[in-house]
């Protein structure tokens, strides 16, 4: 019986998506609820799970292709078996036991004459470097012409599987197709990098943007034509936090396992700030401000996809470890695509790190519909005055970026002097003073 796959229900606002990954081939057998495709919104990775046990029948649409909600994706045939392997492949499969095949002869006892091996195939892969692989390994090395020590595994054991293979089909595909200025040179042998480019060439690349660099495009712009603006600096001595990790850190991790970063401090630094400048944690809706009673606080991650911010619900409740293992957590999320839609929603003030990346100090931009985001920067000795005499001390660059419309400037600087004060004497976090 032949059982549909479906686009499933898309998250509000959210009216198209993009193939971007088929985890499954035709004739590859499935299992109920395994993951068989990945659709791409402009916010989230979704994934589409297989009906039922089977064997995949068939794909409707292909990687790249724009589908809406309950749209055809393919085909699984419940119940059905893969199909067998050829001759050829089970003999192949024998010979790697330790069983003699016509491909894989048995070596010669002493005194007997070595066989006559036949005519050697120009297309064909050695039947030698065909042993210890899968019977489906085996049967793609040979339609491909490839040659599997060519072929990165993943696997620590250095074993390859049929995704090895497969990833190393898409790679060549793609290194095949990209355009250059030039007449395209003769292609590669199978199983061979394309050559590079010679010298004096100017190719270029055209690709689309993801959905989520649009979305990413869009907002920007958005926030950048309907909010008025504005970015406050402010340095900071982190000096305190450092000794305060240093004496902590083995007993906070071996308390909690989970390492005390930095972050912690300022997501306790900015709700603290926000607790005493409630415009700042606001936002606008046409001619209302909405000030929140809450602080669900939206930290700025870096993921293959590009920038993702999910949010730390009622942070003001979580203690530097649940802070610390929630970011992690997100974190890893985040570079596995998994995060769903209600934790990239909703948050009322956002930090970011550039500092991570090596910047010194940038002016970053609002998340609408918020109205405030903080930037942190990368720490960096330098000479300062204190009590009259210099002294070398680990700063970092503060950036507060504000809607004008709802924060002046007066609330906007002492947001964050009080950011800086929380960090340059961690006790007050603790006193809330």
């Amino acid at each position: 019986m032949s059982v549909e796959i479906k686009v499933p229900a898309l998250p509000e606002s959210v009216s198209e998506a993009t193939v971007v990954a088929w985890h499954k081939q035709p004739g590859e057998a499935v299992a109920r609820d395994e993951n068989l495709v990945d659709l791409e919104t402009d916010k989230v990775v979704l994934e589409v799970p297989a009906p039922s046990d089977g064997v995949l029948q068939g794909i409707e649409r292909a990687v790249g292709e724009t589908v809406t909600a309950d749209e055809i994706l393919g085909h699984v045939e419940a119940g059905a078996a893969p199909a067998a392997e050829t001759a050829a492949e089970t003999a192949a499969a024998a010979a790697a036991g330790g069983q003699a095949s016509a491909a894989e002869p048995a070596a010669p006892g002493e005194g007997d004459t070595p066989p006559k091996p036949p005519a050697a195939d120009a297309s064909a892969t050695p039947a030698a470097s065909l042993e210890g692989l899968s019977p489906a390994v085996r049967r793609l090395v040979r339609e491909h012409g490839l040659d599997p020590a060519r072929i990165e595994a993943a696997s620590g054991d250095g074993r390859l599987t049929k995704e090895d293979v497969l990833r190393h089909l898409e790679r060549r595909a793609e290194a095949e197709a990209a355009p250059t200025a030039a007449t395209a040179p003769p292609s590669a042998p199978a199983g061979e990098a394309p050559p590079a480019a010679a010298p004096g060439d100017r190719p270029e690349q055209r690709v689309p943007m993801t959905r989520l660099r649009q979305r990413i495009a869009e907002r920007l712009v958005e926030a950048q034509q309907n909010a008025a603006m504005l970015t406050t600096f402010n340095e900071v001595n982190m000096q305190p936090v450092m000794d305060l990790r240093a004496r902590y850190r083995e007993r906070f991790e071996k308390a909690h396992d989970v390492r005390l970063g930095f972050m912690s401090f300022f997501v306790k630094a900015a709700v603290e700030a926000l607790k005493r400048y409630p415009a700042v944690n606001a936002s606008i809706e046409g001619n209302d401000i909405i000030y929140h009673g809450y602080y669900d606080i939206g930290i700025a991650v870096s993921s293959p996809r590009g920038l993702v911010v999910p949010v730390l619900r009622d942070a003001d409740r979580l203690s530097f470890a649940e802070i610390e293992a929630q970011i992690n957590e997100l974190g890893k999320r985040a570079q596995q695509g998994k995060l769903s839609m209600d934790e990239l929603t909703g948050g009322t003030f956002t930090i970011t790190n550039g500092g991570i990346f090596g910047s010194l100090l940038s002016t970053p931009i609002l998340n609408p519909p918020q109205s405030g985001i903080l930037g942190m920067h990368k720490i960096q000795e330098r000479p300062m005055v204190e009590d009259g005499e210099v002294v070398v001390r680990p700063m970092m660059y503060l950036a507060h970026t504000y809607d004008h419309r709802i924060i002046d400037g007066r609330e906007a600087v002492q947001f964050l002097v009080a950011v800086k004060d929380c960090i340059e004497d961690p006790a007050r976090l603790l006193l809330e003073v």
